[in-house]
């Protein structure tokens, strides 16, 4: 097993417990839970690029007046994680994985009364990159409201792990998984690299 394929691996398995897992590079996952993904036909990308998993990961809550039926207010949340794994990453590779995961994103968002929020969370695990495609990455942002908010917004979150040097790449919206990702890859040998 290589070291895009390990990462890959503990990534999911970090994610497990709270998201609904569809893998497109041949692992096994348990069809349970709510699922968009499984809708997706697999897609295929230039520079030896692979989308290895989805992840998704869906909140509802309400209020109601006496019954169920009478309902006060609700809302729900959502997020859709990426796993892209690339030999190399390129600004113009960076773009494509970036479209990609924005559309596919907003395609399985479920907007309308009661939606809150969707993240849409691009990783890409990376050989190597290039510090163009790692500045685009950091400099990129998304963020759109529908109906003047009152359906709620949709924002991307994208981060990175370079292997060739062990480090983490985010953009500023993307520094809210900065932590959780540090711990997921915490006791192995991918992160020792990083002065």
């Amino acid at each position: 097993m290589g070291e895009r394929e390990e990462a890959v691996e503990r990534l999911l398995a970090g994610y497990r417990r709270y998201y609904t897992i569809t893998r497109f590079d041949g692992g096994k996952e348990e069809e349970t839970g709510f699922r968009e993904a499984v809708h997706m036909e697999r897609p295929f990308f230039s520079g030896k690029a692979r989308l290895a998993a989805v992840c998704e990961y869906y909140e509802r809550a309400e209020k109601y007046f006496l019954f169920h039926s009478s309902t006060l207010w609700s809302t729900a949340q959502e997020e859709f994680l990426f796993v892209f794994t690339v030999p190399h990453l390129t600004v113009p590779l960076f773009r494509e994985l970036w479209d990609y995961a924005r559309d596919a994103g907003m395609d399985m968002a479920h907007i309308g009364s009661g939606h809150m929020y969707t993240y849409v969370s691009p990783i890409f695990i990376c050989d190597s990159m290039d510090e163009e495609a790692a500045k685009e990455l950091e400099a990129c942002r998304f963020y759109r409201t529908f109906l003047y908010s009152f359906h709620g917004w949709m924002e991307i979150h994208a981060g990175a792990l370079d292997l060739a040097t062990g480090r983490f790449r985010f953009n500023r919206a993307g520094k809210c998984m900065e932590k959780g990702l540090r711990q997921v890859f915490a006791k192995t040998s991918l992160l020792e690299k990083e002065a």
